[in-house]
């Protein structure tokens, strides 16, 4: 028997109303939509993002523990960006290692905001 080998495909989120969903992604994050059938796909940063109509709706609890997780450079321009277009994002909070921030899709699903910190590397002296 062979091993079995994975391979990365996708990361998606379901939606309940799919034309809503494409707009939030495309219009207010700015995403590329590179192909719609059943499902519409974005690419974002070599990453195919997929948006998949929930005919369950239970589907659209969000009880799962991913999140899409979009670096930013400047996490406040960011924030202020998307409040701007009327979407709330919580404070941003110091993780240690960066900046968290998160907000949510028009079918609440959590996406977070990431701005990586500079690392302070220690002094070392040498004779």
């Amino acid at each position: 028997m062979r091993e079995v080998s994975y391979h990365f495909d996708c990361i998606f989120y379901y939606v309940s109303e799919m034309e809503r969903a494409m707009r939030f992604y495309s219009d207010v994050l700015g995403f590329r939509l590179i192909s719609r059938d059943v499902v519409a796909r974005f690419e974002v940063d070599g990453i195919l993002f997929e948006l998949v109509p929930a005919t369950d709706q239970s589907k659209l609890q969000g009880a799962g523990n991913a999140r899409l997780a979009l670096r930013v450079d400047d996490i406040e321009q960011a924030s202020n960006e998307l409040r701007a277009k009327g979407i709330p994002v919580t404070p941003a909070e110091n993780k240690g290692t960066g900046v968290l921030a998160f907000f949510r899709d028009p079918d609440d699903n959590e996406i977070c905001l990431w701005q990586y910190l500079p690392l302070t590397l220690p002094q070392v002296n040498h004779p």
